[in-house]
């Protein structure tokens, strides 16, 4: 169709914000920061290159996601402990905060719950910002690297993938199969993850991750937390991903408790107030 006369008029139009987040509930900063402080380390795993690993966080606590021997991305799936369907929304996340986290922020879960799950209260990458390509850390764009999307593209059948990866941890934690765990795998939290999208093709890319041993991404638990963490086949995601060419290096996951009483009268979020009565 050709072009109306007015169409440079048209893209000049102002856009607006779909969600504007400064009517959200916010985040003690000052309360967590104070509580970190008395916090001491209750449990640690470590999530081997090319392969995934649950971990579990009492509400109150924090957890903190570290690069410990080279630069590597991880793949974090999150969800109420006590009610696997409440999960982490990452597209709802993404409507509210943006294309990728950073510290004050927080992951939100699925509905009819929508609350915070986790607040982000640590990022030494934060310094990265966005770059000249328009890329920047820890992003709610990408969905996971995946074997159905591998088959696809490639007609390739590789296992060690973040979906498979996390598949394969959430059934050795729930005691079941590969099949009845696959359906509680969702889009994730690309920690580390250095991405954005092009400016010509609109396409989602990834470039290098800026991490090094030492830097690391920590939360406060706003309810009781399953975590999942995949070390992604990809290493820093500088070239390919679902492959065994990129040099991959573990992920270690710590977990922290607060002295008692040092999160003073904090309590849990409750589940997202709407009545449910969808107009009926």
């Amino acid at each position: 169709m050709q072009e109306p006369a007015d169409a440079a008029a048209r893209r000049a139009v102002e856009p607006v914000i779909c969600y504007p987040n400064d009517t959200l509930p916010v985040p003690d900063m000052a309360l967590y920061t104070a509580a970190r402080h008395t916090a001491q380390k209750v449990d640690e795993v470590l999530v081997a290159p090319r392969d995934a690993a649950c971990f579990k966080v009492a509400a109150g606590q924090f957890f903190r996601i570290s690069s410990v021997e080279g630069p590597q991305v991880g793949d974090l799936n999150l969800w109420n402990a006590n009610d696997l369907s409440e999960r982490f929304y990452s597209g709802k996340t993404r409507a509210l905060h943006g294309t990728h986290l950073t510290k004050g922020q927080r992951m939100w879960s699925s509905f009819p719950h929508l609350r915070p799950m986790a607040t982000i209260t640590a990022d030494t990458l934060d310094w990265y910002g966005i770059d000249a390509f328009g890329g920047s850390v820890h992003d709610v764009i990408g969905t996971r690297c995946d074997p159905y999307t591998g088959n696809l593209l490639a007609g390739s059948h590789y296992h060690h993938c973040c979906h498979s990866n996390l598949t394969r941890a959430v059934a050795d934690e729930l005691g079941v199969s590969l099949k009845q765990a696959e359906p509680h795998v969702h889009d994730v939290l690309n920690v580390f993850m250095c991405t954005g999208f092009t400016r010509d093709t609109g396409q989602y890319f990834m470039k290098a991750s800026p991490v090094r041993p030492g830097d690391h991404l920590e939360f406060f638990a706003e309810i009781d937390l399953l975590g999942a963490l995949s070390a992604c086949p990809g290493g820093d995601c500088s070239s390919e991903h679902s492959s065994d060419s990129a040099a991959c290096y573990p992920l270690l996951v710590e977990v922290f408790q607060p002295e008692p009483n040092a999160l003073g009268g904090w309590v849990s979020p409750p589940a997202n107030g709407y009545n449910r009565s969808h107009g009926r």
